[in-house]
């Protein structure tokens, strides 16, 4: 059942539009979309972007690895380096702090209507993604450069899948819990 779908585009672009859709309205619902609330996160005034990504890994770190179980998806570890997350790390950066939005929040921000995300948000991720086609074949010696070993945490902590998922959620929401507690 679950190949079938795999290997049906219209299928899988559905899908995609429909999961993009729920997550931009839990984006909108939590006030991440705001401006405010995103300059406030930069200025460590507001958590509540740091509040609903924490929470959107432990509900997506328990989602993936019961769809796995059930075989609906395929795990596999990606590679990364010290060259890609610094020059990845800059991209995202001066967009962040240009426009005071990140891709996802631009996108939500702009499905309610706001117009410097619509404007100055779109023009940024088509800028920004074709400066980096462009730039790709100059940068890509340094992308490479000081890369990261492909284990899991589960591998680092010698760790079933499941304990990890725990261990890490219990952290989670404890770092979530204190932030409660501070009033932050």
């Amino acid at each position: 059942m679950y190949e079938g779908l795999r290997q049906n585009r219209n299928a899988q672009l559905l899908l995609g539009l429909v999961f993009g859709i729920v997550f931009g309205v839990f984006l909108q619902k939590a006030g991440v979309t705001r401006y405010e609330v995103i300059i406030g996160q930069l200025l460590l005034t507001d958590f509540t972007v740091l509040k609903v990504m924490m929470s959107a890994a432990v509900v997506g770190m328990f989602g993936v690895h019961a769809m796995h179980g059930k075989g609906m998806v395929n795990l596999h570890i990606r590679g990364g380096s010290f060259g890609a997350t610094v020059v990845g790390g800059l991209i995202f950066g001066a967009g962040f702090a240009l426009l005071g939005y990140c891709p996802g929040t631009v996108a939500g921000a702009a499905g309610q209507g706001a117009m410097d995300a619509l404007v100055g948000g779109f023009t940024g991720l088509l800028l920004g993604s074709w400066l980096f086609a462009v730039l790709y074949p100059r940068l890509k010696p340094f992308l490479s450069r000081g890369e990261f070993a492909r284990k899991t945490l589960q591998e680092v902590l010698h760790l079933r899948t499941w304990p990890a998922a725990i261990l890490v959620s219990a952290l989670i929401v404890a770092l979530l819990l204190a932030l409660e507690w501070l009033g932050l």
